[in-house]
């Protein structure tokens, strides 16, 4: 048996609006998102919230690579994020919630989870 999931996608701005390299914050759904531009069509979203410092500050953080893998760093300790998966690179007990993310006709959507 297969089940289909129903998926709601909300509009959050427009592509042009996000300069690669660099990230928004956004609500979806009541929570804050980060969104991140990264190397021409590659768009990534975590949850907003470090939890490693309790602030909702990972979208103004420093968007980079760490071996070849796509990070964020938080602007405040500098904790590591993996953008595709939300795994904390310098604490292995520490994720933060990735949600599904799209461009459909030059506007940035984000999915609910």
């Amino acid at each position: 048996m297969t089940v289909s999931i129903e998926r709601t996608w909300t509009a959050v701005c427009p592509a042009s609006a996000v300069p690669e390299f660099s990230g928004v914050a956004a609500l979806v759904d009541g929570d804050q998102v980060a969104v991140f531009h990264v190397d021409g069509e590659r768009w990534y979203a975590l949850s907003n919230w470090d939890p490693c410092s309790g602030a909702a500050v990972l979208s103004r953080g420093i968007v980079g690579d760490a071996g070849g893998v796509p990070v964020v760093a938080s602007p405040v300790y500098k904790d590591r994020f993996e953008l595709t998966t939300g795994r904390c690179l310098d604490d292995e007990n520490v994720t933060v919630a990735v949600y599904p993310i799209r461009v459909r006709s030059g506007v940035v959507e984000v999915g609910s989870p």
